[in-house]
């Protein structure tokens, strides 16, 4: 076996390079394990454009599946040669915020003012791969905590069947389980990108009945109603806050989600709900949100706002791939490029610019 591999490196704002990178060492509780297949999500780009800070040198990436290579010594339940996932948040579940119920949370925070143009603090929380550790954009991931985060992979279900788990639709389910949804409720999605698309399916799975998805991609908006949406608004065609209180008789929808990460969807996901209605937001923000009074209600509008990091685990990867397995979603047209490592520039290069209308892409080592 090699001692080195290829890993996709952080280099600086505006730059990412494949480079040769040594093997990770396996400790007691971790697992090595080979891609076989991983992804490019949209915070990555937000990591390649400087706008969430991480250090120069580490391998991006967090959205693994692959093969058991070496398990440490600790590591029961488990063995060599084994497909599986990991979730793109891998905490530890030790950290008083796990066992307090936030297990996606380890209860740090990483200062960054003055490194992307804003101020404050980022939650890293239980995110590590390709934010504090190296990912997955490499031919091998080593992952901490292995008994806790690996999942394995049924036998009847395909590397790119289980592509969507670690990442994309732990983060739309939850972003729809955030939103209080009950049956027969009408729920606005914004923005149908592949979060927002899985928002919109999960949505539909907890027993909303009109779901509208919102979007400026005409392909993008065929791809909700093939996942769930019940009626969908081309933001180019018309105001979606006034049709989402048309379609409601004025009282807004019960819910609405953000999958964008821009302060134009949240004020309108704010202005679209009920009073005591609930956004729940999705979006990784570069910048600082503002909330409009009116909106708001000047705070006297009991609504709830609540935000959301992926929940991983392997409980939760084991739940996303029975919904696979049920047939109750089918996501085989969420990948629509695939590429080799040895491509990953060009990769990025289609998914940050969305030509094509990609929607995500396969990276196979």
């Amino acid at each position: 076996m090699s001692t080195t591999m290829q890993a996709t490196v952080f280099v600086q704002p505006g730059r990412i390079e494949l480079r040769e990178k040594p093997i990770p060492a396996v400790g007691s509780n971790d697992a090595l394990i080979r891609i076989s297949t991983t992804t490019i999500c949209g915070t990555d780009v937000h990591i390649l454009k400087g706008e969430y800070p991480v250090a120069a040198g580490l391998t991006i990436g967090h959205e693994p599946v692959g093969i058991i290579e070496k398990l440490g010594s600790a590591v029961a339940g488990y063995r060599e040669g084994q497909r599986v996932i990991a979730g793109a948040i891998c905490p530890n579940f030790n950290s008083y915020a796990a066992q307090d119920g936030a297990p996606s949370q380890d209860g740090s925070y990483l200062a960054h003012a003055g490194l992307c143009g804003c101020h404050g603090f980022l939650a890293t929380a239980g995110w590590r791969f390709g934010n504090k550790i190296d990912g997955a954009q490499a031919e091998y991931l080593l992952v901490p905590d292995a008994e806790a985060n690996l999942a394995p992979i049924p036998d009847d279900l395909s590397d790119e069947q289980v592509l969507m788990c670690p990442d994309i639709m732990s983060t739309g389910f939850k972003g729809a389980e955030n939103a209080n949804i009950r049956i027969g409720d009408t729920v606005a999605v914004f923005a149908q990108g592949p979060i927002g698309l899985c928002a919109t399916a999960g949505a539909r799975l907890l027993g909303a009945t009109t779901i509208i998805g919102i979007d400026g991609n005409p392909h993008r908006l065929h791809m909700a109603s093939r996942w769930g949406a019940d009626v969908t608004l081309n933001i180019h065609d018309c105001d979606p806050v006034d049709e989402i209180m048309k379609l409601t008789g004025g009282r807004g929808a019960d819910s609405a989600i953000e999958a964008l990460g821009q302060l134009g969807t949240f004020e309108s996901a704010l202005r679209s709900i009920k009073p005591g209605g609930t956004l729940s937001s999705l979006g990784v923000y570069a910048s600082d949100l503002k909330i409009p009074l009116g909106a708001f209600a000047a705070g006297l509008g009991d609504h709830r706002i609540n935000t959301a990091l992926c929940p991983g685990g392997k409980e939760r990867m084991r739940r996303l791939m029975n919904v696979i397995r049920s047939g109750r979603l089918d996501f085989s047209g969420m990948v629509t490029h695939r590429f080799k490592l040895a491509r990953i520039v060009d990769a990025y290069d289609l998914f940050a610019h969305q030509r094509d209308n990609v929607l995500k892409i396969s990276i196979q080592p």
